[in-house]
């Protein structure tokens, strides 16, 4: 199984394709998805650190093209099926917001 690790957090083993956002909200991680995994948001936007993250699908795609500040290496987790182990960091988090996370997504 994959290992995805969040940076100040620790890792954690994920069934192969799980979406990213639901294995960081599963392990206790609480990440913000406000829109519910629809990639019309980007508050569950992670730093992709290390290893390889699948291929951008359009509508995350043209999500991020709309940003200009984000780091390059910024993904959407609800759009990134988990196939191989990863490295991130989360942009944001309830905790240190003060929003609630959102609708969870669905698989």
């Amino acid at each position: 199984m994959p290992t995805v690790t969040v940076e100040g957090v620790g890792a954690f083993e994920v069934e192969a394709g799980k979406k990213l956002v639901l294995a960081i909200e599963d392990a206790g991680i609480d990440i913000l998805h406000r829109c519910g995994g629809q990639a019309k948001c980007t508050t569950c936007r992670v730093e992709v650190l290390e290893g390889d993250a699948p291929a951008m699908e359009e509508a995350e795609r043209d999500r991020l093209a709309l940003e200009s500040s984000f780091p390059p290496n910024t993904r959407l987790s609800c759009q990134v099926r988990v196939t191989g182990d990863l490295s991130v960091r989360v942009a944001a988090r309830a905790s240190t917001t003060g929003k609630e996370p959102g609708p969870r997504p669905a698989d």
